[in-house]
């Protein structure tokens, strides 16, 4: 792993070129975009450095915090850069840090994010296929302690233990997730890098590698530990990114996913339960036991709990955490519901009024 240490400023209007962009060696090139992560940055770095397959070097694209986010970084020994003026986004951050990588692999990962100390190893088994354009790892949040991360805990085992292998059966993933994925550098210059088109950069890059005819994987023996967010305030605000990202994307991109089967069925469930069941969840539901005066009918929104959860329990045995997942299910409903609410209004904002979230803000 390189040791240099390098604070650059960029100007304002700089950005990378592909034409200048060509990788020259072989290895890892991680970028860690950064704003106010001085509590966090250091775990993550470090988690990096502790790999059987360190990386060639470590970019922190420190996005002109008010904190000590630069310092940490540098005091670990890795390569800092600093634009000049905040770049507006994660996607921005990271296109900035584009012009430094000189490896044929670019991984990227969140300032709260550690991985385990194989990730890499895995990640590069699958990569030097020569085939793979992009790969995403296991997500597990690090905390699981406030009902919103009890509800990610169980949402994550759901999505990584059945959602996403199925999806990758099909070699077909859904996304590979911002937080943690690697890519092939020059796949990422073909593709000009992260764009800053849509609230959910990861999935609007996957979705338009499958189009180009790329093949993303998923490999869960790469695992990610991120911080989620810890109360509602924060929740809120990743909610309202992602539900946004997502219809967004689908605005963009529906035309060029119709040919591909598996995925443009994927799309279409995930847009029929976002849509239909928000309006089962928030309206039928509820009308219904009050008319009727039945609370029974309540027991809809569980309903599905036995076979939701029998991929969720497994994963966790093998985990040692069946006890943790057991008493954080509860929370998952909670959440599920919560996201009901936060699906309608970007239906509503970005399909019926055109009013666009076009403002990045961090969920913790």
């Amino acid at each position: 792993m390189s040791t240099a240490l390098l604070v650059e400023e960029v100007s304002e209007g700089s950005s990378f070129q592909d034409d200048d962009l060509q990788p020259v060696r072989t290895g890892v090139t991680v970028l860690v975009p950064a704003y106010n992560e001085a509590e966090s940055v250091a775990d993550t770095i470090k988690s990096l450095q502790n790999q059987t397959i360190p990386p060639a070097e470590i970019i922190v694209i420190d996005d002109c915090s008010t904190d000590n986010t630069s310092e940490v970084a540098r005091a670990l020994g890795v390569t800092v850069i600093r634009p000049t003026k905040n770049t507006g986004s994660k996607a921005g951050a990271q296109n900035y840090a584009l012009q430094y990588v000189k490896t044929e692999y670019t991984m990227a990962i969140d300032a709260d994010t550690t991985i385990a100390p194989d990730s890499i190893e895995h990640f590069m088994k699958v990569m030097n296929d020569g085939t793979t354009a992009a790969a995403c790892g296991f997500v597990v949040p690090r905390h699981v302690k406030s009902v919103w991360e009890r509800g990610r805990y169980i949402e994550y085992l759901l999505a990584f233990a059945f959602y996403k292998p199925l999806q990758d059966y099909f070699q077909k993933p859904l996304i590979a997730s911002g937080c943690f994925s690697i890519y092939r550098t020059e796949v990422l210059l073909a593709h000009g890098g992260w764009q800053t088109r849509t609230m959910a950069e990861d999935m609007d890059l996957t979705w338009s590698m499958y189009q180009a005819g790329r093949a993303v994987k998923f490999v869960p023996e790469a695992v990610c530990y991120p911080i989620e967010p810890h109360n509602f305030h924060f929740m809120s605000k990743q909610l309202k990114r992602w539900s946004h990202g997502f219809m967004q994307n689908v605005q963009l991109h529906w035309k060029g996913l119709l040919p591909i089967g598996f995925l443009r069925s994927v799309i279409g469930v995930a847009l029929w339960e976002s849509t239909i069941a928000s309006i089962i969840y928030l309206g039928i539901v509820p009308i219904t036991a009050l008319v009727t005066r039945n609370p029974l009918i309540l027991i809809v929104y569980v309903l599905d709990a036995p076979a939701l959860m029998v991929p969720v329990l497994m994963q966790a045995s093998r985990r040692n955490e069946f006890w943790k997942a057991v008493v954080s299910i509860p929370s998952f409903f909670v959440l599920r519901i919560v996201n009901c609410l936060f699906v309608l209004e970007a239906i509503w904002s970005e399909f019926i009024t055109g009013q666009r979230l076009a403002v990045y803000e961090k969920g913790h």
